[in-house]
Parts: C-alpha cells; sequence; structure tokens
C-alpha cells in the first residue's frame, strides 16, 4: 500500500500536494487555539527563530544543514501563513478584508510552489517579513490591552527589528555582504512594511486580536443570572438567521442587536455599534460606544437598543474606535399593519 501510494504521488504530485495543502488548512481551522495562548505564542517565537537563523546561514553562505535547509524553512513558513491567515479571516467580515486575506492566501499557495521557492532568498524574505509584522501586529495588542492607530505602528517597528539589527549586525562585521544583505533583507521588508501600511490607510487589515463569534436581532435581551435571555420569533426552519433578521414590528418595539466580541485576557477598550439603514447608500443612523473587557472564553457580551426606526434593509457593524469592522449583521423591517398576539421563542445565552 505505502509503495503503491508512493506511486500515486510520483505521477501525481500536484493533484496530491493540494489535497494536503486543503486537509492541512482545515484540521488547523478546526484546531486553532486562542490568539492569546502562550504556548501559541511562544511555539510562533520558536518557528521564526528558527527561520530566521536558517535564513541568515543561508545568506551568509554558511553550507551546514543545507541539505534539511531549505524543506525546513519551507515547512515552517506554510505553518505560520497558514496560522495567521486564519486568525486574520476571525477578526473581520470577509467582505472588507478580502483583499488582504487575498494576498495572504495567494502568498500561501506561493510558498507551496516550486517557481517561487526557485526565486531564492529575497522571496523568502518577503515571507519572513509577512509573518514577523504578523506575528507582532497581534502579539503588541494583546500584551498592551489595547488597539487603534499608535498600537498598530508600534507593532510595525516592533516587527521590523530583528531583520534591522540582523543587517546592522552584517554591516559591521561583514560589510562586503552588506549589500548582498541590503537587497536581499531590507528591500522585501520594506515592501512588506509599506504593504501592510497601505491596507491599514484604506482599513483592509482586520482588527486582530478582537474577533465577533456571534451577532442576532432580537426583539428583547434581558440580563439574568444564568446568562443573557434572547426573544425572538424566528421560524425554526430559518437556521441561517441569527435571532429576527426578518423583523417585523409593532408599535413599541425595539430593535435589539446582541452579539459577543472575543478578546484577549487583560484587554479593555471600546468597540462602537453603527446602524446603518439603505437607502439610494447606506446612511449612517446611530453610533452607540460599548466598553469590552477581555478573557471570557466564548467572548465578552453586549448589545444595543435602538427605539426610533423606519422600515427598511438594515446593517449593524460593530467596528474598532479606528473604523475597523470586526463584524456585521443585516436585517429586513417591517412595519406590521395591526398589532396582534405574539409568541416569542426565548433563548439562553449563558
Amino acid at each position: 500500500m505505502i509503495e503503491r501510494l508512493r506511486l500515486y504521488y510520483a505521477s501525481h504530485p500536484r493533484g496530491t500536494a493540494a489535497v494536503f495543502f486543503a486537509a492541512g488548512f482545515l484540521f488547523d481551522m478546526v484546531t486553532l487555539g486562542r490568539i492569546d495562548s502562550w504556548l501559541i505564542i511562544g511555539q510562533q517565537l520558536a518557528y521564526l527563530g528558527v527561520i530566521f537563523a536558517l535564513l541568515l546561514q543561508m545568506l551568509l553562505g554558511d553550507e551546514r544543514f543545507a541539505r534539511y535547509r531549505e524543506p525546513l524553512v519551507h515547512f515552517l513558513l506554510g505553518a505560520l501563513l497558514n496560522l495567521y491567515a486564519l486568525f486574520f479571516f476571525k477578526s473581520s467580515s470577509l467582505l472588507v478584508s478580502f483583499s488582504f486575506l487575498a494576498f495572504l492566501v495567494i502568498l500561501l499557495l506561493a510558498n507551496e510552489s516550486e517557481r517561487f521557492k526557485s526565486l531564492g532568498p529575497p522571496f523568502k524574505f518577503v515571507l519572513l517579513s509577512l509573518c514577523l509584522l504578523s506575528f507582532f501586529a497581534m502579539l503588541v495588542p494583546v500584551v498592551l490591552g489595547s488597539i487603534g492607530l499608535w498600537v498598530f505602528l508600534l507593532s510595525m517597528g516592533v516587527g521590523c527589528l530583528p531583520i534591522a539589527l540582523a543587517a546592522l549586525w552584517i554591516r559591521r562585521r561583514k560589510p562586503e555582504l552588506f549589500p548582498s544583505a541590503r537587497r536581499q533583507m531590507l528591500v522585501p521588508l520594506g515592501g512588506v512594511l509599506l504593504g501592510f501600511l497601505a491596507f491599514y490607510l484604506f482599513r483592509l487589515i482586520p482588527p486582530v486580536p478582537l474577533s465577533i463569534p456571534f451577532i442576532g436581532v432580537y426583539h428583547n435581551v434581558e440580563r439574568t443570572e444564568q446568562g443573557y435571555r434572547l426573544a425572538h420569533e424566528r421560524p425554526r426552519w430559518r437556521l441561517w438567521h441569527n435571532g429576527d433578521q426578518r423583523f417585523v414590528a409593532q408599535p413599541g418595539d425595539k430593535v435589539y442587536v446582541y452579539f459577543r466580541v472575543f478578546s484577549p485576557a487583560r484587554f479593555s477598550d471600546q468597540v462602537l455599534l453603527r446602524w446603518y439603514r439603505k437607502g439610494e447608500r447606506w446612511m449612517l443612523q446611530d453610533t452607540i460606544s460599548i466598553r469590552i473587557v477581555g478573557g471570557r472564553e466564548a467572548g465578552f457580551r453586549g448589545y444595543g437598543v435602538k427605539t426610533h426606526f423606519q422600515p427598511g434593509e438594515w446593517k449593524v457593524q460593530v467596528e474598532t474606535t479606528d473604523g475597523r469592522e470586526i463584524g456585521r449583521v443585516y436585517f429586513d423591517l417591517e412595519a406590521a399593519a395591526e398589532a396582534k398576539p405574539r409568541s416569542f421563542t426565548s433563548e439562553l445565552d449563558a
């Protein structure tokens, strides 16, 4: 059986590689831990350290471990890119972060391509720079317990330090190699850094380490000792809706949007609940500021209430204070022709 599998792989290398790539991605998605887990953070640091050491060794012309260096760097870069793609995917709606996630996925696929592997150290330093900046874009907010422009800029600065310091060391100790180091290390780092700043400027970088595991629309939200009690009249067959995303309003009704925001332990910051109604375009109707505190496994629970509204298409976005979207929910609001008795279903979010 092993021999048949080996022969099949030899005759279908691309198909087999694609299957294993997809299987590995799905496995990581299911088994992905918390972004603030020190075990996962330590694992990333170990991977980054090994990759950095091997690439520096390659740049300096050291031939030790040359036989194993290429596949090991390839494997570790793929593991890190996979991890960061998943963390960024969880931290925003796909519509907003599609460009940035597509960029990550393209590089992840490129890491699997023989053509890109042949580009040598410059391309590998592009991937290493991307991994370093992604790592510190997640780690610095976890450590500081906050997000925002200055936190992001600090994370970018810290992320550039390892490669910049290594280039400085080469300039002092081996000046004859510095032109090569500048071309193969600093230029890729500068390109990736500019890319990160551009994505942030256009609010396309997901707001890691925050994520929204749940958001829905309800007729009533009540806090109890057991948890939050959510009232809705959604038919059982409409499984793809969270609460009343087809909201039929009678006189005196209020619209509740309930959500859970995951944030790391010791995290304390604010999010904005923005209500939009669609006319010729989406028009902002209201903004509610909510303070969140991190650490709860299922996420910080909160909700916003709207008492004055008009029928039509609505959406509510949960955003950071610097305008980056964490999640959203759409719903259609209809005015009932007349008041009539209703039967609400009650759910408990403990």
